[in-house]
């Protein structure tokens, strides 16, 4: 998140990050500050909502909570791109996504 919110060239393809957990947004406030997020929303999805709604659930890490998965929606509300990077099946399985790659991704989802 520090990176996203960080990186020029990700700042310049012009798209709002949002971080959305299960975790309550009391848990998520001393992490955020820690780590030195500052201006990417942390959102709480503690009834799974948001998740079910995504189907990000299908990647669940053992805990039965989503990997790191990462979804562009566009401005109608739809999937542009998503992808997850820390699903217990993903032989690559990671927690850090080089920025490069993430702009890279979304680039390419944008038509940039």
């Amino acid at each position: 998140m520090v990176d996203l919110q960080n990186d020029p060239n990700f700042q310049a393809l012009g798209v709002s990050v949002v971080s959305i957990a299960f975790d309550s947004i009391d848990e998520q406030a001393p992490e955020a500050a820690s780590l030195g997020i500052t201006s990417v929303p942390m959102l709480s999805d503690a009834d799974h909502t948001v998740s079910q709604a995504y189907d990000v659930l299908k990647w669940a890490i053992a805990s039965g909570e989503p990997g790191h998965t990462f979804v562009l929606v566009d401005g109608e509300g739809r999937i542009a791109w998503i992808a997850d990077y820390g699903a217990p099946d993903n032989p690559n399985r990671t927690m850090y996504v080089p920025i490069e790659e993430l702009t890279q991704k979304v680039g390419e989802a944008l038509g940039s």
